[in-house]
């Protein structure tokens, strides 16, 4: 890539992205610290790859996607997954209209444009399966139609990792949907002081639009555009296949790893890297970008055998390891 192509992309990225410290403002005077979520929130807005938050309660998970989507000029709705959720109640059935003498499509809730499924893993499977065809496919079909979803149709689900019974775990296939699995942790305690302090006033008045939904439209466009080189790329596949074969990279994790990570998370990985150098008004990927997202691309697509379950070694720090050995460009 040339320095005019690099200037003129540069220039491009920056333009594309004047909303950001915007729409950080705006999400800001509601959400207290939880830097590190809402910046991954933005990266799958922008990479349109849907997320997956999982976090004990209270930490302003729903909030954080509420006060988001509120923050952009576009059609939001939230779902709450309960056991008794039956598929229909997500994506619409068919209804029949007596004066006509014939069956109508009612369209779900999924029908929109930025869906929060809370606490997805309460549902049982068959309306996660509902949501897989929507998230994969944007698409629903009803009856014997198949129904296109909106362009900037984009799904975050929240889960608590700590509730076992009377929970349906995501299926593999369901969950390498998601772009990212991102751990919201606790606020520091400067943060849970502020958070005490601003209870103790008014509530913060609803986030307006600061951006609509065609500047994001655009915004992903660009992001597509950011300059990937070789290098990074190798880099990337590198990092993929030291999951699958560790060994071939010096790396003893062979008894701990059942599963390495499939090939969507090479194409997820790099999405997020140009979404991650959009944000900070780049037009070109580093290999700092890949060391910061591997740990959200690889955490729910790397099974672990049950001996690493039994000596309690956490994906993350398999992950670790990994790009602790493998060579950077």
């Amino acid at each position: 890539m040339s320095d005019t192509s690099l200037e003129e992309r540069t220039a491009q990225v920056r333009a594309e992205s004047e909303f950001v410290p915007r729409l950080l403002e705006a999400v800001e005077r509601t959400i207290v610290g939880q830097e590190t979520m809402v910046r991954r929130i933005l990266i799958g807005l922008l990479s349109d790859g849907h997320l997956l938050l999982e976090g004990v309660p209270g930490l302003a998970k729903t909030l954080a996607v509420k006060t988001v989507a509120q923050a952009i000029d576009a059609q939001f709705r939230r779902i709450q997954f309960t056991p008794d959720l039956l598929p229909a109640d997500l994506t619409g059935t068919l209804v029949f209209d007596p004066r006509e003498g014939s069956f109508s499509p009612k369209f779900g809730p999924v029908f929109t444009q930025i869906l929060l499924a809370d606490e997805v893993n309460r549902a049982p499977a068959k309306v996660q399966s509902a949501l897989l065809e929507s998230m994969q496919e944007r698409q629903v079909t009803i009856g014997d139609t198949t129904y296109p979803l909106d362009e900037l149709f984009w799904v975050l689900a929240t889960q608590n990792p700590i509730e076992q019974e009377g929970t349906y775990p995501l299926p593999e296939a369901q969950m390498d949907r998601f772009l990212l699995k991102i751990r919201v942790g606790y606020p520091s305690p400067e943060e849970e002081t502020e958070i005490l302090e601003r209870m103790g006033g008014e509530a913060a008045p609803a986030p307006k639009p600061v951006v609509t939904a065609e500047a994001i439209r655009a915004a992903r466009h660009t992001v597509h555009t950011v300059y990937l080189d070789g290098r990074i790329r190798r880099y990337i596949v590198d990092l993929v296949h030291a999951t699958r074969e560790p060994e071939r990279f010096g790396l003893d994790l062979r008894p701990l790893i059942q599963f390495g990570a499939s090939p969507r998370a090479t194409l997820s990985l790099a999405r997020a890297c140009r979404a991650n150098a959009f944000l900070d008004g780049r037009a070109y990927v580093t290999p700092d970008d890949v060391k910061e997202l591997a740990p959200d691309v690889f955490r729910h697509r790397i099974l672990l055998t049950y001996e690493a379950e039994a000596e309690g070694v956490p994906v993350d720090e398999i992950t670790r390891r990994i790009l602790a050995r493998v060579a950077v460009p």
